[in-house]
């Protein structure tokens, strides 16, 4: 899953501690209430919405996808079966964005192509933590079994490769495999963001994907000592289930989508759910999206991911996203008068 390790490499000090659950507040909005709420396109995110929502266990969620598969009139359906309601927990609401990386890639090693994608040996299965980064990278465990998915030109993009959890690589041919999570070598996430910050290198609010990779790049053997000072090191497996064009596996195994699609804390906001999201700067965002996927960064009532797509310019938006806002789920009406803690008046 494209989740499976979130974009941690940032760690931001800044971010509120979770706070208890006794902290926890529930109200119930209007739709009026919404900021940008009538001019969404909302059959976009009903689309999204049907993507997952039969795979949704709980009696009420999979009556709604029923009248959902009935395709009525979008904007309608929510309107009728659902009611906003904001859920805090005093915590610093945060929208962040991910991203599927391609790579460039080969399924047989060449000059250019050097760099290898493994899938997870047996060894690691049962012996946990395994290797380290550095002990995989530069010993020969791994040499002659066999466990080469393909090749890519640019270790540092495998790098954060590793870190989404998953992604595409594009063959000279054309064609195009997708790859996911395989297994771990057992050993902690050490953020080489936070690293870069501790050495004075960088402050917290200079640091982000790109930055990391171009310092990386411009200090190539100090570059390669930082990627290993995060001993955590990402095995593979083929996706061949998964077509090219569509979007990467989500936490809820199904395809997510481009802009509709977000990442939260299922223990405040049930995968499947609907999500209106109000992000606040540069670029203001008010969207109805579908809660799809998690992350181990993302925590809080108020925190989200947004998927924005494959490739560079993807990972470029992605990257330069942290802005506040607010998050309101759309909750089966019953469900939503029998949770709130505050009741609009």
């Amino acid at each position: 899953m494209i989740r499976a390790l979130r974009l941690l490499f940032l760690a931001l000090p800044w971010l509120a501690l979770p706070a208890t659950a006794e902290e926890v507040t529930r109200k119930v909005l209007t739709f009026d209430e919404l900021k940008g709420w009538e001019s969404d396109n909302h059959a976009k995110a009903l689309s999204t919405f049907l993507n997952t929502c039969a795979d949704m266990d709980d009696p009420d969620w999979r009556a709604l996808c029923a009248l959902a598969q009935q395709e009525p009139d979008a904007k309608s359906f929510f309107e009728l079966f659902f009611r906003p309601v904001v859920i805090d927990n005093r915590s610093r609401p945060l929208f962040t964005g991910y991203f599927e990386p391609e790579l460039d890639g080969a399924l047989r090693p060449s000059a250019r192509y050097r760099y290898p994608l493994y899938r997870e040996p047996n060894v690691s299965k049962v012996s946990n933590p395994w290797l380290t980064r550095r002990e995989i990278e530069t010993g020969d465990y791994m040499q002659g079994k066999g466990l080469e998915i393909a090749w890519v030109d640019d270790p540092v993009e495998l790098f954060f490769l590793q870190i989404q959890g998953s992604g595409r690589i594009r063959l000279p041919n054309g064609k195009v495999i997708r790859v996911g999570y395989g297994g771990s070598n057992g050993h902690d996430y050490r953020s080489i963001g936070v690293e870069l910050v501790r050495r004075g290198i960088y402050s917290v609010h200079q640091v982000s994907a790109e930055v990391i990779k171009n310092w990386v790049r411009r200090n190539p053997v100090e570059g390669r000592e930082l990627l290993f000072h995060n001993p955590s090191y990402v095995f593979f497996r083929r996706l061949d289930n998964v077509p090219a064009e569509a979007g990467p596996l989500g936490a809820m195994n199904r395809s997510i989508t481009a802009g509709r699609t977000i990442a939260v804390d299922p223990k405040f906001t049930p995968l499947g759910a609907p999500v209106w999201i109000e992000k606040g700067g540069k670029t203001p965002m008010r969207r109805l999206m579908v809660a799809q996927d998690t992350g181990s960064a993302i925590k809080g009532p108020q925190r989200a991911d947004i998927f924005f797509g494959t490739g560079d310019a993807a990972g470029r938006a992605a990257g330069r996203l942290r802005d506040p806002g607010r998050l309101i789920v759309l909750m089966p009406i019953q469900r939503a008068f029998a949770m709130a803690t505050d009741l609009a008046q």
